[in-house]
């Protein structure tokens, strides 16, 4: 003990009060001066100071512990339960949490409070390294990490169980959807909400697959993982084409056993079991904090659609309409998604449309907006709720026949590319 930061001499009346108190361990001894001294565990902190107090070592036959009631002496048991826990999981690192009972809890603050050392560590800190070192040295890897952990155990003290949470892997990737028909995300069948019945074959789901499913199957079974989690900057409905350069989302991959996966050698998996429907572009890896970034981002979104009327429309009359729409937009929440969403007024902006008569009572048009409005009310007007609307500036009724989206852009996530709607852009 020769740092200059802890002077034994000038702390053993205090560690004598506190071993005549009762018997204590030397972890607990020492960890009421935790903060004093480099390059010492507490128990050694400990066990140095009563050597002091007691060279003649009289003091062997102390009993247990009054303070953590022999916690650390059972450090190694708790080592060995987290390691049962991960013997098959890949990780590079670590971090323990502990959950105390409540008469430790009690008992750590009357003890603080009688003997206000002002050097103390927190009984859980010390308990959560100690564990952690023991069970680094049993499994023979892994280093501990407090901000980005592979592994997390959590010891209940009270309930005498050592619960895990693997950290999940983060993709960040593009999609493009080439059919119509199949949603983003797994969708429970509504009839048995997931569970399985006759309408859904006992499959539980209301379609057959979807985006999420698709990417997410080489990953889950590369990774040996529970599941996946497809999380898109907006979505399109069943309905739509994502085409162009594809929709920016992150592929969130629970519980995986293994992390050191070969993004190539998946994605060409993927490419031929998804061939014709899906494709996948810019797959890198990224982490949590996409999430989050990816679902909040402020895009703008170019579409191509089909529209059917219900009579004639001439070419001049169409262009007219069309020009007179571009600026703001209000829209109620469609009747369509009013079950999901709330029953607000939303206004998005209409940056650029133009179009041309396909046919008598048939055109294509093509829009540039702002992410969140939605296409298909701007054309027919969801009865008044859209405002303007398409089919209002006709005079005549309007409905989507088709509909693709061509490009989603934004600052956080570019394509690359101009999103204006330059000369050549079309359906794809």
């Amino acid at each position: 003990m020769t740092d200059e930061r802890f002077d034994a001499q000038s702390v053993l009346p205090l560690a004598r009060e506190i071993v005549a108190t009762g018997p204590i361990c030397d972890a607990c001894l020492g960890g009421a001066f935790g903060q004093l001294g480099r390059g010492l565990s507490n128990a050694d902190r400990g066990r140095a100071l009563r050597s002091l107090l007691a060279p003649t070592g009289d003091d062997a036959d102390r009993g247990a512990c009054w303070v953590c009631g022999g916690l650390f002496d059972e450090v190694g048991e708790w080592a060995r339960r987290a390691a049962e826990r991960v013997p098959e999981t890949e990780f590079d690192t670590y971090l323990f949490g502990m959950r105390p009972t409540p008469r430790l809890i009690e008992v750590e603050a009357y003890f603080q409070e009688r003997f206000p050392t002002g050097a103390a560590e927190p009984l859980k800190h010390a308990f959560n390294r100690s564990v952690g070192k023991a069970f680094e040295a049993l499994v023979g890897r892994g280093t501990v990490d407090f901000r980005d952990p592979h592994v997390v155990f959590t010891v209940d003290l009270g309930r005498r169980t050592v619960a895990l949470r693997v950290a999940s892997l983060f993709l960040y990737g593009r999609y493009r959807k080439l059919v119509r028909g199949i949603p983003q995300t797994h969708w429970p069948c509504r009839r048995c909400g997931g569970r399985g019945c006759e309408g859904c074959g006992g499959t539980g789901k209301q379609y057959a697959e979807s985006v999420e499913e698709i990417v997410a199957r080489p990953f889950v079974e590369a990774a040996r993982a529970k599941g996946a989690h497809l999380h898109g900057a907006g979505r399109e409905d069943i309905d739509a084409r994502m085409l162009g350069t594809g929709r920016p989302f992150v592929l969130e991959i629970v519980a995986p056993q293994v992390r050191s996966l070969e993004l190539g050698a998946i994605g060409g998996v993927l490419a031929r079991e998804a061939a014709g429907r899906v494709e996948i572009s810019e797959l890198r890896w990224t982490n949590r904090e996409a999430v989050a970034q990816v679902k909040e981002t402020r895009a703008t979104k170019r579409y191509v659609a089909r529209v059917a009327f219900g009579g004639p429309i001439e070419e001049s009359v169409l262009e007219r309409a069309l020009e007179s729409l571009v600026g703001n937009i209000k829209q109620r929440t469609p009747r369509r998604v009013a079950h999901r969403r709330a029953d607000l007024v939303r206004e998005r902006r209409l940056h650029e449309i133009r179009g041309h008569v396909t046919g008598p009572s048939e055109a294509e048009i093509e829009l540039l907006t702002d992410g969140g409005l939605y296409v298909k009310e701007l054309v027919s007007g969801d009865e008044g709720r859209t405002h303007p609307s398409l089919a209002e500036v006709l005079g005549v009724s309007a409905v989507v026949a088709e509909l693709d989206v061509m490009r989603i852009t934004s600052s956080e996530f570019p394509d690359g590319e101009d999103a204006s709607m330059d000369e050549d852009a079309g359906v794809a």
